[in-house]
């Protein structure tokens, strides 16, 4: 029904107007295909032009994915994390950088359960899902700039942050920073258009171009105590069920990372099917290229370790899902540790396919196919971007240290 719609035609058409939400998890994800099924129609004229994707933003909010995790009493839909993540590779599928800044929203919107008290969770999840907002976040746990001075009854934020996904098309945005003459970490959930935050429009990376995850500038912020996630009576209240941040985002990570390889895989073999000719010289001539040996070996190998990666991906989701809705009270540091090794597991794979698709396919497609019109380049960049977040190499050594000696990892800010 909506494959033909480019973006601003589906904005423009509100396909989804006349049509009831969906009520399952299977029509969420049948939604969430018809998103990437847009985004995809002109992905690669729009990460060329690299404009402010105001319109795809505004297009997750028509199809209601803003809200998927959002309370079915304030209009969500109340579903679940191990949704979300398929949903995530969905989008990416159609489009990279949409499906991060869908997935950063996900984990944006739900950190206020993560650390925050019953009343600012009651509050924010209100908020948004009544507003249908989007989040996007100035956190960055490498940049110690960011400060905030404590007034009495505010608390006030001040400094830069090097990135702040969804920067520009957000509506809320999470600040992090450190409370002066401590090593109090404190988040809190502001307006993004206001006086004292300035965006840098200064996101000019090799992939992942429409995630406007530029440096911003934050001046003079002001947030009552109130409204400092996690805190009461200027104390924070922490449970182990906080530091399933880190994993969360991971796996995150790992299905848009399994999305993009997806497309990647889907153009490859759209383009072979169409154009690619058989190599005439091999002295076992075939009619066509889809009948030459090498390229279907080639497609069957990469789709074998995508489908056993997103099969490790939808186990894992399900795993830590259960974690993220379960009484917050009931995490254990043991229970946290093995799904933290699980998700790095997924991590490196997510990874490795993804890099790879992004890299074979010009072999399977051919000369032709390298032609920047076709624009298969797009998928090698967003995935070889967003991969350099952390060092992979981390997630095979954690990995390895609970298969050689037990050990589980220690919650950090990218574990």
């Amino acid at each position: 029904m909506t494959d033909h719609l480019t973006v601003r035609d589906a904005v423009q058409s509100s396909p989804w107007a006349d049509e009831p939400r969906p009520s399952t998890p299977a029509g969420w994800l049948e939604r969430a295909s018809d998103v990437a099924g847009i985004l995809a129609a002109d992905a690669v004229e729009r990460d060329r032009a690299q404009a402010v994707p105001t319109v795809e933003v505004q297009l997750l909010k028509d199809a209601g994915l803003v809200t998927l995790l959002g309370p079915v009493e304030h209009g969500g839909a109340g579903q679940t994390w191990d949704l979300a993540y398929q949903v995530v590779r969905e989008v990416a599928s159609g489009d990279g950088s949409i499906g991060q800044l869908l997935a950063y929203h996900y984990l944006w919107a739900w950190a206020v359960r993560l650390v925050g008290t019953p009343e600012q969770i009651a509050a924010v999840e209100e908020l948004y899902t009544t507003g249908n907002l989007f989040f996007g976040g100035a956190v960055n746990p490498r940049d110690n700039d960011l400060t905030i001075r404590d007034e009495g009854d505010e608390i006030v934020f001040t400094g830069r942050k090097s990135f702040s996904t969804g920067s520009k098309v957000s509506d809320l945005t999470v600040l992090e920073g450190v409370l002066e003459g401590t090593d109090k970490h404190i988040f809190a959930i502001v307006p993004s258009q206001q006086p004292g935050i300035v965006f840098h429009d200064d996101w000019d990376n090799l992939g992942q171009r429409l995630t406007e995850s530029g440096g911003v500038t934050i001046t003079d912020v002001r947030v009552p105590w109130s409204a400092a996630a996690g805190y009461v009576d200027k104390e924070q209240v922490e449970l182990v069920y906080g530091t399933l941040n880190l994993p969360t985002i991971q796996l995150v990570f790992s299905n848009f990372y399994l999305g993009i390889a997806r497309g990647g895989l889907k153009a490859g073999t759209a383009y072979t099917r169409s154009t690619t000719r058989p190599w005439p010289y091999g002295g076992d001539d075939k009619a066509s290229a889809s009948e030459e040996w090498y390229i279907l070996e080639g497609y069957g190998r990469l789709q074998s370790q995508l489908w056993a990666a997103e099969a490790l991906a939808d186990d894992v989701g399900r795993e830590i899902s259960a974690l993220l809705h379960a009484p917050r009270e009931d995490l254990t540091p043991e229970a946290r540790g093995k799904v933290a090794v699980r998700v790095a597991a997924v991590k490196q794979l997510a990874t490795d396919i993804a890099l790879e698709v992004g890299t074979k396919i010009y072999e399977l497609t051919g000369a032709r196919a390298s032609s920047n019109k076709v624009g298969l380049d797009l998928y090698w960049r967003n995935a070889r971007t967003h991969t350099l977040h952390d060092p992979v190499a981390y997630k095979r050594r954690e990995v390895g240290e609970y298969a050689l000696l037990g050990k589980i990892p220690e919650p950090s800010w990218y574990t």
